[in-house]
Parts: C-alpha cells; structure tokens; sequence
C-alpha cells in the first residue's frame, strides 16, 4: 500500500513541473519520521494546507544515523517511507541521503516549505535556497510531549 507514492528525485522533478504547468502550488516538509507519532501526524495535515500537492522530503538511513546517533534510525528507511505513503495528506515521498534536503528543494523549487517549529526558519540551511526562487517559509507548532526521543527515553532510552 503506497509504494507508489515513494518516487526518485528524477521522477518527482517531472511530476512537479507538471503539476506546476497545471497551476497547482506545491508544499514540502522533511524530516526523519522515525517512530510516527501524532505531532508527525499533525505537521503533515497541517503542510497539506498551504498548497494541493504535499512532499515529504524523508532522511535515509545514513543521514538519520549521521543526525540522531549510531542506535537509530529505530525504523528503517523503506519502512519509515511506506507508513508515510499510508498517510492521506502525503502525495509523495522522496528519500536523500544528505543531512538536509537542500539538494532536493533546489531541484523541485516548492512554493512552501513547513519546517516544525523548533526550527528558527532564519537559520535553516534550506532558507537560503527557499528563497532563491521566491519559496515561501512556513513554521507549524510542535505538539508538546509527542516526539520519537519522548517515546524513546520513555520506553528507556536506551536507544539514543
């Protein structure tokens, strides 16, 4: 279920030209989604309602091990994307193997890009990018307590 929605950066960039060509406004968010939760749950509804298309921009293995430590991701790559394609307000996923999707925002040139709001939307390194190309900056609030290091420390935190 979903897989389809899991597409390269090569295929994305010729289904968001199109979509483009078509008038319609794109929306992009990232991040590691490594144990799904509401707050994930919640930014991606609330991305889904800047624009008609949303992104998700998911970190690789690599990049989440690079980012969170050598015990996660808990969740694989391949797993962690299909549970994303499950999720109604998520049109597609991409997988990147950097530590931020610079790379890829530069490619599909969204008009919104969501960041959560632990992120100071100033000093992102996607901002600059973003802007390059007239994107807009978009910040969603947290949801207190919902977070994969939460559930982690409190299942015992052995895995951080």
């Amino acid at each position: 279920m979903g897989k389809e929605k899991l597409k390269s950066l090569e295929e994305l960039s010729e289904i968001v030209a199109r979509f483009k060509g078509e008038g319609l406004k794109v929306v992009f968010t990232n991040g590691c989604f490594d144990i799904l939760h509401v707050g994930h749950v919640r930014l991606l509804a609330a991305a889904k309602t800047f624009g008609d298309i949303l992104i998700v921009g998911l970190n690789s293995d690599s990049s989440v091990k690079r980012l969170k430590g050598e015990k996660r991701p808990i969740v694989s790559g391949p797993d962690r994307a299909e549970v994303l394609s499950a999720i109604e307000s998520v049109d597609y996923v991409v997988l990147f193997e950097e530590d931020t999707p610079v790379r890829v925002i530069g490619a599909l040139k969204p008009h919104v890009h969501v960041k959560g709001g632990d992120y100071d939307l100033e000093k992102i390194p996607e901002a600059e990018v973003v802007r390059s190309y007239g994107g807009e900056l978009r910040a969603f609030s947290l949801v207190d307590g919902r977070s994969s290091t939460d559930i982690i420390e409190k299942i015992g935190g052995t895995l951080i």
